[in-house]
């Protein structure tokens, strides 16, 4: 982390870590990289229960310096710039993320309920930089996150391996219409799913979209030849044809149904 990113980081947690009802505070890897990447983005995740102060007093307690303030609709996601260090702090009731670790440990009958947001949120969760906590609450929702049982593994992949195919049939609709529209759409969704349902097998949270890539093709559990297609797939350049892809995706899910 630079020094900058520090100071901030340091000056937040000051703020937020007085409020009673802060439980624990998290520092998202997007922070990481230095402040002149385009995807650095200084992203807290605020654990809490019971009330927040109100958007515009958290706008005051954040600092002078804050410009471009606004909030979710909801008041639980509050964005603004430091200079040109965008800030970003997403507060979230501790009761609701029991609620979400409990579906993946032992609600499994609702895991239906998360299908559409996929593990990213266990990814925050689990690897978080902890910044402060009050009570040991996020060692115990890590704990039990690191220890997940076989069957939770096998029913998310079960779901993105079918959103993959349903993908791959689009692509293949896409393809025989000549529709270029759709076929972008189809592609973007194919290989997400695919990606997913690899995270799955090898019993991995899914990262944020920025970070797919390079965690993607470091998984022990891979197709042979897996990288190098998809090198092939995310090309745009003009020898790669619709048809082409098409052929690639179908060799990719092949790949990833026989393991």
């Amino acid at each position: 982390m630079k020094y900058k990113t520090k100071q901030l980081v340091d000056r937040f947690v000051q703020v937020l870590s007085k409020w009673s009802g802060v439980e624990c505070v998290s520092l998202n890897e997007a922070a990481l990289p230095d402040t002149l990447d385009p995807y650095f983005a200084l992203i807290l995740d605020v654990f809490y229960f019971g009330a927040l102060p109100g958007p515009d007093e958290r706008c005051g307690l954040y600092g002078d310096d804050v410009a471009a303030f606004e909030t979710s609709n909801q008041g639980k996601k509050d964005r603004f710039l430091i200079g040109d260090i965008p800030v970003r702090i997403e507060y979230k009731e501790t009761g609701k993320i029991d609620e979400l670790v409990n579906i993946a440990d032992i609600k499994l009958d609702q895991l239906w309920l998360i299908k559409d947001s996929g593990t990213y949120g266990y990814y925050r969760l689990a690897y978080g930089e902890i910044l402060f906590h009050r009570t040991a609450w996020i060692e115990k929702i890590r704990e039990r996150l690191h220890n997940l049982d076989i069957s939770f593994w096998e029913a998310m992949r079960d779901i993105h391996q079918s959103k993959m195919e349903h993908f791959l049939s689009d692509l293949g609709a896409a393809l025989f219409q000549n529709d270029d529209f759709y076929y972008l759409i189809s592609s973007a969704g194919f290989i997400k799913a695919a990606c997913v349902t690899l995270f799955c097998i090898n019993h991995r949270f899914e990262p944020s979209h920025r970070a797919y890539d390079k965690q993607i093709r470091e998984l022990p559990i891979l197709p042979e030849s897996f990288s190098a297609q998809l090198e092939t797939f995310l090309r745009s350049e003009g020898d790669t044809t619709m048809e082409r892809k098409y052929s690639l995706a179908q060799l990719m899910a092949r790949g990833i149904i026989a393991l």
